[in-house]
């Protein structure tokens, strides 16, 4: 089963950039599709970006254009590269399979946009 950590989160002014990192563990990590998951407070969790054991990706269109997945096989590492950030996109970030396993949940990373 995997299990991850993700770290990389915190505060950032509008218009600003953070790169999230998810350091998995467990389980076959380059055959898993992984994504991040979003969870604003008051709202459901989210899955904004994916990516595939070979490298295809997929995004949330709110995100699109703007996020950036990726993923190093070897290291067992996914990370995030949010750029053009806004209020909009604050929330605490997780990083999963996809599709997500329960069991694999980490405690996610806040990332929190404001001035």
């Amino acid at each position: 089963q995997v299990q991850v950590v993700e770290s990389g989160g915190g505060l950032v002014q509008p218009g600003g950039s953070l790169r999230l990192s998810c350091a998995a563990s467990g389980g076959v990590f380059s055959v898993d599709a992984m994504g991040w998951f979003r969870q604003a407070p008051g709202k459901q969790r989210i899955l904004v970006a994916a990516i595939s054991s070979s490298g295809n990706t997929n995004y949330a269109d709110s995100v699109k254009g703007r996020f950036t997945i990726s993923r190093n096989n070897a290291e067992s590492m996914v990370y995030l590269q949010m750029n053009s950030l806004t209020p909009e996109d604050t929330a605490v970030y997780y990083c999963n399979t996809v599709p997500w396993s329960a069991e694999t949940w980490g405690q996610g990373t806040q990332v929190t946009v404001s001035s």
